[in-house]
């Protein structure tokens, strides 16, 4: 799996994410947020995904995990990907977070940046 994290805009985290998610992602994943959400309380996250094939067993627990641990930290979601079926994730992850969560293609990739940006996160 290929993971890349910048921080954009203080509290804007940008996961670009390839491959197949492994529990060692999360591992290298987890600090960053910890640490912006330390800083910001609330956090957004652009989550892009290019040639993504989900995630093995043990990184979706891993999920489930940070998704319960910061239920109430992300304030933006934006979900970019390719495939009918990533479309289908931003609205199964809706029910395990209570950030605002909406799917772009790449296409409106600069829509989704904005979007993340025009409602600055709560301190």
């Amino acid at each position: 799996m290929s993971l890349e994290l910048s921080i954009e805009h203080e509290n804007l985290l940008v996961v670009h994410a390839s491959g197949k998610l492994t529990k060692e992602d999360y591992a290298a994943f987890l600090p960053t947020v910890d640490q912006l959400i330390q800083e910001h309380h609330k956090i957004n996250i652009l989550f892009d995904m290019h040639d993504f094939h989900g995630w093995e067993a043990a990184a979706a627990w891993e999920d489930t995990k940070f998704a319960w641990h910061h239920f109430r930290d992300i304030e933006r979601l934006a979900v970019i990907g390719e495939k009918r079926w990533q479309r289908g994730m931003a609205v199964i992850c809706k029910p395990f977070t209570r950030a605002e969560v909406r799917y772009f293609t790449h296409a409106q990739g600069e829509q989704a940046r904005e979007w993340l940006q025009a409602l600055p996160a709560a301190r």
